[in-house]
């Protein structure tokens, strides 16, 4: 390059050469696809809340449409601004602060250890009941994500699981699924 030679700009950079098109134009715009994806969800939100079925008796200041409906209309708002923000050339920013190593691969044996905590929580639920299934989540969850202090966990799941069966069904007035403990609790 001499020196009377400006350097190509970004745009340039791109638009020549191999690998240029749509594929690369999206590749470098990949922040589109969350738009997408916001805008899918607040439409399906927003799909939904307008076709609730409302009984009169139900309806006050506030009906139970109003915070889907705004919810729908946020993520509709989100998207479109996000979609805006990425065509004048917008970039989400690289993850500085997290301490990982993004040139190391997934650890699938722990999304699918955890996978499993989950719908093994949401099968056991019905027959077992919140205080005991709770408690295998969140001991399952624990040694998904690598504790082995096999003496300590299942004490701190089993408090945890109470506190939070006791928290929803007795403070809250959410009722939450015994089990065979429901005389005992």
């Amino acid at each position: 390059m001499n020196s009377q030679e400006t350097p190509a700009t970004p745009t340039e950079q791109t638009s020549a050469g191999p690998g240029s098109g749509a594929g690369a134009w999206l590749r470098e715009r990949s922040e589109l696809g969350v738009s997408v994806l916001l805008l899918a969800i607040g439409v399906l939100v927003l799909g939904d809340a307008l076709t609730m079925d409302v009984d009169m008796t139900q309806r006050g200041p506030v009906g139970p449409k109003t915070v889907p409906i705004a919810v729908g209309i946020g993520l509709l708002l989100i998207a479109v601004l996000l979609a805006v923000d990425v065509l004048r050339g917008g970039r989400g920013e690289a993850e500085a602060g997290e301490d990982i190593d993004l040139s190391e691969p997934s650890d699938w044996r722990t999304v699918l250890l955890l996978a499993g905590v989950f719908l093994g929580f949401a099968v056991l639920i019905g027959p077992l009941g919140f205080p005991v299934s709770g408690m295998l989540l969140f001991w399952g969850a624990a040694f998904a994500l690598g504790s082995r202090t096999f003496h300590r966990d299942p004490l701190i799941a089993a408090v945890l699981s109470l506190a939070t069966y006791y928290l929803f069904n007795n403070l809250l007035g959410v009722p939450l699924p015994g089990g065979p403990l429901m005389g005992v609790l």
